[in-house]
């Protein structure tokens, strides 16, 4: 390899290969990048007598769109045992660690980054979790941050982090313990086989880390099932048990509305496969949901969080490579998996659907098909069932019909689908339920302000609106208040994934502190829940007469409103169905449209003064 390197062809030939791989040509800074760093690394192996090894280069981890800049596959020299070094290559010159942490750094001034050592550790952890031919296990594992560009003294601040042999970080300055440490790993010898046993091994979680994920997720106490809850979990780990027995493969469809605990039921399944060793995984198709259970479920434990995935990141999966798959919020799954950052040879056109099924012995599908919200989102029980049988598979269908958020309040479920006319009959007035308390506001400053007292009061609260307005970038530490009625105006919720001021990360909105002082759009509300919810219901769905009608050209959703009408119709619908039901004590209701206001507040009648418990 290092003599194709020397005769210049070696980044041609990457930049082919990744373009057929991943389906878009690598950027000029990218291949620079390699230029830069695999000739210093190809020369370094070819000096240290490696030449032999197998070089992975670009490898991607299982399951993920994260690449390792290379791994080195090879014999270890006292063991004979097969042997392998994940590497990282940077080129920085300079880094500083960020006060009050060990594990983030600042590069060069140009931004945050994780400490270049803990990555590489990450990396060679998550490779030994799902990664079958390694057991688990990270012993035949090392992990090498090379910073082949800087001096000891560019990155003085950076030595103090604690390390292993997952975590070691070389400099040019110590190209010779780089070199040493490589060669105590590696033997001279063929790494053929090696990378062979790799890229062959099946893909699933480790016993490991099932191990680790079950006392993490099965012991929260809030994880409670109550009947067809249990009914649901029962049938799943049936299908689970005669699927081990047999080749026999179930599909189990579990629909529910709002709060009927859906989530609860895959978290609690989740938990309790990874204690009897099943091999599971969760996913879904809204990153803020997921990076939420992350953080959740893998608040002690951070190497639960990789048993969290997306739909799309099953294009490839092996046939029955898991026992179950649990699909969360499945009203999100799409007509394929394909983006922007699709590989060309997994462009195929096949339903997402299918690919979910195929992926685990049991896939467990959970959905509300009220809350499609999307034109090419197509999660609903016939999409589902039809793919199952095409695939000749049985399916198990649950329904839950019991309300566990709201309040309990099926009254006011039923009130929010005959309102929108996602059920029939037509609006109703709102009879009362002392389990729930829903107004009208008169104002968008009387919600907040009404809101803010149950904040006080130790209650969460959020408001949220249709996607109306538009949506500026933050600059630095400020959110623009882009939603802005009258007076009164707020900014929407973080876009970024970090914290901009007070403002919480987007995925985290729903829950942390600092949301309250944001608008949430319905794709950060979405699959969540707090106790007094406010919904501002935007010009793109107004009353009038004695029917609703949808405006697309009120819409700031780039996607939603290029739909056909009677997508966009369907779509705002389901989209105030989701913002209308987030609440669990208490909804408030406002629209900026008169007669659409002057119609609720008929329904409703005469806004009360206080919606918290102690009213």
């Amino acid at each position: 390899m290092s003599q194709q390197l020397h005769a210049g062809s070696l980044i041609d030939h990457m930049t082919e290969q990744f373009r057929f791989t991943y389906g878009y040509h690598p950027n000029a800074a990218e291949q620079r990048s390699w230029d830069r760093s695999l000739s210093v690394l190809m020369n370094d192996l070819a000096d240290a007598g490696l030449s032999a090894v197998e070089v992975l280069l670009e490898y991607r981890l299982p399951l993920t769109s994260r690449r390792v800049d290379a791994l080195l596959c090879g014999v270890h020299p006292r063991t004979s045992e097969t042997s392998y070094v994940v590497v990282e290559l940077k080129q920085w010159s300079r880094a500083l660690p960020v006060d009050g942490t060990d594990q983030v750094v600042l590069e060069d001034g140009r931004g945050h980054r994780l400490h270049p050592a803990e990555q590489v550790g990450r990396y060679c952890e998550y490779l030994a979790d799902f990664n079958a031919g390694l057991e688990g296990s990270t012993r035949r594992l090392a992990g090498v941050a090379y910073l082949h560009n800087a001096t000891d003294e560019g990155i003085a601040g950076l030595w103090s982090a604690e390390t292993s042999d997952l975590r070691r970080m070389f400099t040019g300055e110590r190209r010779g313990a780089f070199l040493d440490f490589l060669r105590s790993r590696l033997s001279p010898a063929s790494g053929v086989g090696a990378a062979d046993d790799l890229l062959n091994a099946a893909v699933k979680p480790s016993k490991q880390l099932l191990a680790l994920a079950a006392p993490e997720i099965q012991q929260r106490e809030q994880f409670v099932l109550l009947d067809e809850q249990q009914v649901a979990y029962a049938m799943v780990m049936l299908a689970v048990d005669q699927s081990r027995r047999s080749n026999h493969k179930q599909v189990v469809v579990v629909t529910g509305g709002p709060g009927s605990g859906k989530s609860v039921i895959a978290l609690s399944l989740l938990g309790e496969l990874a204690r009897r060793g099943r091999t599971a995984l969760h996913a879904t198709g809204s990153s803020a949901f997921t990076q939420s259970l992350r953080k959740i479920a893998g608040h002690r434990a951070p190497r639960v969080k990789a048993l969290f995935k997306y739909y799309n990141q099953f294009i490839d999966a092996d046939k029955n490579g898991f026992d179950v798959l649990i699909n969360d919020e499945a009203h999100r799954v799409k007509e394929t998996s394909t983006n922007r950052w699709t590989p060309a040879t997994q462009r195929t056109g096949r339903p997402q659907v299918e690919e979910l099924i195929d992926a685990a012995r049991v896939p467990v599908f959970l959905l509300d098909e009220h809350q499609v919200v999307r034109p090419g989102e197509r999660g609903n029980v016939r999409e589902i069932v039809g793919a199952a049988e095409r695939m000749g598979c049985e399916v198990v269908a649950i329904d839950l019909n019991d309300q566990f958020r709201c309040g309990g309040s099926r009254a006011f479920e039923e009130w929010v689908l005959r309102l929108l006319g996602l059920s029939p009959g037509g609006p109703l007035p709102w009879a009362g339920d002392e389990a729930f308390h829903l107004d009208v506001a008169g104002s968008p400053e009387q919600m907040e302000s009404r809101l803010r007292v149950t904040l006080d009061e130790g209650y969460s609260s959020r408001i949220s609106a249709g996607y109306c307005w538009s949506w500026s970038k933050p600059q630095l530490d400020f959110l623009f208040p882009d939603v802005q009625i009258g007076d009164w105006q707020r900014p929407w919720n973080n876009p970024k994934e970090s914290r901009v001021g007070d403002a919480p990360a987007r995925s985290f909105w729903a829950y942390d502190d600092g949301g309250f002082d944001q608008v949430g759009c319905i794709y950060t509300a979405q699959g969540f829940e707090y106790d007094y919810s406010g919904v501002i219901i935007g010009p793109d769905l107004v009353w009038r007469q004695d029917r609703w009608v949808a405006r697309a050209e009120h819409s700031k959703d780039s996607q939603v409103r290029k739909a056909d009408p009677p997508a966009f119709d369907r779509a705002v619908r389901n989209t105030y169905k989701v913002l209308l039901t987030r609440g669990m004590r208490g909804t408030l209701v406002y629209s900026t449209d008169r007669e659409t206001q002057e119609m609720l507040t008929d329904l409703v009648g005469v806004p009360t003064r206080r919606m918290a418990g102690r009213d």
